[in-house]
């Protein structure tokens, strides 16, 4: 049997590659060096998801202008994607109130144009440098109807906190109509067939308007102060 065996691609060429990879971890870095630096006098601050699509004609969009202003008028600062859409909606409304309104911005193909309310603009090339910062320097994680980097998003806190790498906060899904049939379906198949426990389902508070979804919120800390323990801050360093 005759033929030709493939060569490796040349060793300067490998180099080359390694050395690009190299750098890509610098500008790794200074992603998050510059998000803990920027948001480290931030706090408390409440993250706040949804989808991109939604004009602000629509009702989710108005509902996020108004939790995004009631949450800064009682001193939490807001964070969203600064991009369009609920993100727009919820720096608008954090905007309007006391507290600072803050974009993690990302570029991407479409659906993402930094908006016109970030008081705090940071803007990122990588996901998971963005995530973490969203993470790390929320009291509250507040949840619009959304598409898939919604879910990504809260797929993501209900896994930290579930799996005890990050501190336990108020997860509150905003939109009882969009939110019950997920909720119905991890409790008919993920808790029917083991995957998750009973308990896991006490992480998620759903209501219908911002009344509630800042009770859900503010009942949470009632009992302890907002900030992070000792030992929460130490999760918080491992995420």
């Amino acid at each position: 049997m005759t033929g030709t065996i493939p060569t490796h691609p040349k060793r300067l060429d490998q180099e080359q590659r390694l050395s690009h990879e190299s750098w890509k971890i610098f500008q790794i870095m200074s992603e998050f060096v510059q998000g803990y630096e920027t948001l480290a006098s931030i706090e408390p601050a409440v993250s706040i998801f949804g989808s991109a699509r939604f004009k602000p004609d629509h009702p989710y969009y108005k509902l996020t202008v108004d939790i995004a202003r009631k949450l800064s008028d009682s001193g939490f600062a807001i964070i969203s994607g600064g991009g369009p859409g609920i993100m727009e909606a919820a720096n608008l409304g954090g905007q309007k109130g006391s507290a600072p309104s803050v974009g993690l911005n990302i570029k991407l193909p479409q659906e993402q144009k930094p908006n016109d309310f970030q008081d705090v603009p940071l803007h990122f090339q990588h996901f998971f440098a963005r995530k973490v910062m969203f993470v790390k320097h929320a009291s509250a994680y507040v949840v619009m109807p959304g598409g898939f980097g919604t879910l990504d998003e809260l797929a993501e806190i209900l896994t930290l906190v579930q799996t005890g790498k990050s501190r336990r906060i108020p997860i509150v899904l905003v939109g009882i109509s969009f939110w019950q049939g997920l909720l119905d379906w991890i409790e008919s198949s993920m808790l029917a067939e083991g995957t998750i426990s009973a308990d896991d389902l006490n992480l998620i508070h759903l209501c219908d308007d911002a009344d509630a979804a800042l009770e859900a919120i503010f009942s949470f800390y009632r009992t302890r102060g907002v900030a992070a323990t000792d030992e929460e801050r130490k999760k918080l360093l491992n995420l």
